[in-house]
């Protein structure tokens, strides 16, 4: 794939098409927008671009298709696929400076927002009018909605709640011509055309940009009540999950912890003190939650019977907002802690949730076989289980030609069981040369011509996504 280059004459014409945003050519800059979390990947664009409204996305998207320029988004550089890394250099598109919350309707229960808004700062404004914005992705104090639309983004309470999709109504887009359009409608049903809403969330910003979002929202829970339950083996851990919801109890998250991940994430952040008998080899953390404190009494109960039917140890009740916050920290700080330890590759698979212990012990199979290290943590009520493969001991050869081998191993394991490549994190850059596990040339073959249709040079974050 061959674009054109960065020049004087284009950075002429995108500095024309700003009047509040700005241009950095900067190398420090460049650099700083040039990676996120994904491993440590850097590519730099050649220009960062700033925008602060739609109409200024339009203009720069329109220069970059008069000159054949790539063009990336980029949010909060939060990712773990490698979706806003520049490949080809070309325009990075930052949309920090678009952060505005435009609208809350409390009479609808919606909210318009500007896709550089932090999630956490979205959550916090309309929890502040009683309303509830569920999709909480593990790094929600940095990473933004853009992203999350982008990436289609979970979190611990999509089990309960759904994924940020199902919290779309309705996206304001950028084509790749530089018109724009609306994708829906702000209604909770409509059956009017093809759906272009759920098209565009999880492309990656490969066929649209998305400046503009109609989300909806729930009235906020009154309660919850959250428990940290240690098991001996984590197979039985896994075996629990599924009986929970045969049960007849949907918690509102439900996360998988194995020993590994609750010793290194001890070992890294402050504030958090949990003893660990040496038998326990993984915990569950479940939270219910809702507007009446006796159904959630009697769900706790049903919970305890099963997990005491599946082998419990003794389970640890957050009696106080500081004692469900340090749990919190605890499980949302697990792949911080892995990256801060050791150089590591994350895969975010997914399986139906009664898979998960076969996958589980495939994982530590494979790791056999390969001689690598694994630690495995994630949404278990959804089947969404992380894999961090840590280097440790083994060669940069090992590493660099036998690792895929074994990765695509894994993933031929989850898809065998019924699962799919990622959950949450999207496929980027990273895990595009395992798209031919997932798909057969024919599904390959049509979400190419998708992406035609939408960008039919190519110029939006190209590389992504498709092999």
């Amino acid at each position: 794939m061959t674009f054109a280059k960065v020049d004087t004459q284009v950075l002429e014409a995108l500095r024309s098409a700003l009047q509040q945003g700005e241009v950095l050519i900067g190398e420090d800059e460049r650099r700083r927008y040039g990676h996120d979390e994904t491993e440590d990947l850097s590519y730099p664009p050649d220009v960062v671009v700033r925008p602060r409204t739609t109409d200024e996305v339009a203009r720069i998207v329109k220069v970059c298709a008069l000159h054949h320029i790539p063009i990336t988004p980029i949010g909060g550089r939060t990712g773990l696929s490698g979706g806003a890394l520049c490949v080809h250099g070309g325009v990075g598109l930052a949309m920090d400076r678009m952060d505005s919350i435009e609208h809350i309707d409390e009479r609808n229960l919606q909210v318009t927002v500007q896709p550089g808004v932090i999630t956490q700062v979205l959550m916090d404004a309309v929890a502040e009018k009683g309303l509830y914005y569920a999709p909480d992705p593990s790094s929600k104090g940095s990473c933004t909605i853009g992203g999350n639309l982008a990436e289609n983004a979970g979190g611990p309470r999509a089990v309960k709640y759904g994924v940020t999709r199902d919290f779309v109504l309705n996206l304001e887009v950028v084509l790749a011509d530089g018109s724009v359009i609306w994708t829906g409608a702000n209604t909770l049903k409509n059956a009017t055309g093809y759906d272009l809403t759920r098209l565009m969330v999880g492309s990656e910003g490969t066929i649209g940009i998305i400046t503009k979002a109609v989300l909806r929202l729930l009235p906020l829970p009154k309660a919850s009540r959250l428990m940290l339950v240690p098991f001996n083996s984590a197979t039985q851990a896994c075996e629990a999950v599924s009986a929970v919801f045969r049960a007849g109890i949907t918690p509102s998250a439900m996360e998988f912890m194995e020993r590994d991940a609750i010793d290194f994430t001890l070992q890294h952040i402050e504030g958090v003190v949990l003893q660990v008998p040496p038998d326990v080899q993984a915990h569950l953390l479940i939270e219910v939650d809702g507007q009446h404190e006796d159904v959630l009494m009697r769900e706790c109960e049903t919970i305890l019977g099963v997990m005491e039917a599946h082998g419990s140890g003794e389970v640890l009740f957050a009696e106080t907002s500081a004692e469900k916050d340090a749990l919190w920290k605890l499980r949302r700080n697990v792949a911080v802690a892995v990256k801060a330890h050791t150089v590591y590759k994350e895969e975010d698979t997914v399986v139906p949730r009664y898979a998960l212990p076969q996958l589980l012990a495939g994982v530590k199979a494979i790791g056999s076989e390969y001689g690598f290290r694994s630690i495995c943590y994630g949404h278990a009520g959804d089947g969404n289980l992380h894999i961090n493969i840590i280097k440790e001991g083994l060669s940069d050869a090992s590493w660099t030609d036998d690792l895929p081998k074994a990765i695509r191993e894994l993933f031929e394991l989850t898809v065998s069981l019924g699962g799919t490549l990622s959950g949450e994190h999207g496929i980027g850059l990273v895990q595009r040369p395992y798209m031919d596990i997932a798909f057969n040339a024919r599904q390959l073959e049509v979400m190419r011509g998708i992406k035609t249709l939408f960008d039919p040079h190519g110029i939006l974050n190209p590389s992504k996504v498709l092999p």
